[in-house]
């Protein structure tokens, strides 16, 4: 699920400030520990070979996030797609994949133990 800044619905709008507010965005339950996580990926990354070896060769870790700069593209196990342009917000469930479609930065939440197995399988894949 993404959705573009513009598309957010407008809670408040005073002289000196907007607040913008996308209800449903996402099910934190049964979750801990948030962690917060700032990713650059170079156009073209994209880390599905990377996952191979977790559960369904997938990241089983939800994120919420904002895309600061770039195109990213989740991937999903039933073969949809959904990209994520500068500005947007997504929230991408368990089992996703991820493919930069130009130089991107990203900025996302996530639960800290779940997505931390991710990233240390990533980092035994790429001998970091």
């Amino acid at each position: 699920m993404h959705i573009a800044k513009a598309d957010v619905p407008v809670r408040i709008d005073v002289p000196g400030a907007t607040v913008r507010q996308q209800t449903g965005f996402g099910d934190v339950s049964g979750y801990g520990t948030m962690g917060a996580e700032y990713f650059s990926f170079g156009a073209g990354a994209d880390i599905t070979e990377l996952l191979h070896g977790l559960e369904g060769d997938l990241c089983q870790s939800p994120h919420w996030g904002y895309v600061v700069n770039g195109a990213i593209t989740a991937l999903y196990a039933d073969g949809e797609e959904e990209t994520s342009h500068t500005g947007d917000l997504f929230y991408w469930p368990p089992g996703h994949s991820v493919r930069a479609e130009e130089d991107t930065d990203i900025v996302m939440f996530s639960p800290q133990h779940e997505h931390g197995q991710v990233i240390e399988h990533v980092a035994g894949k790429v001998g970091a």
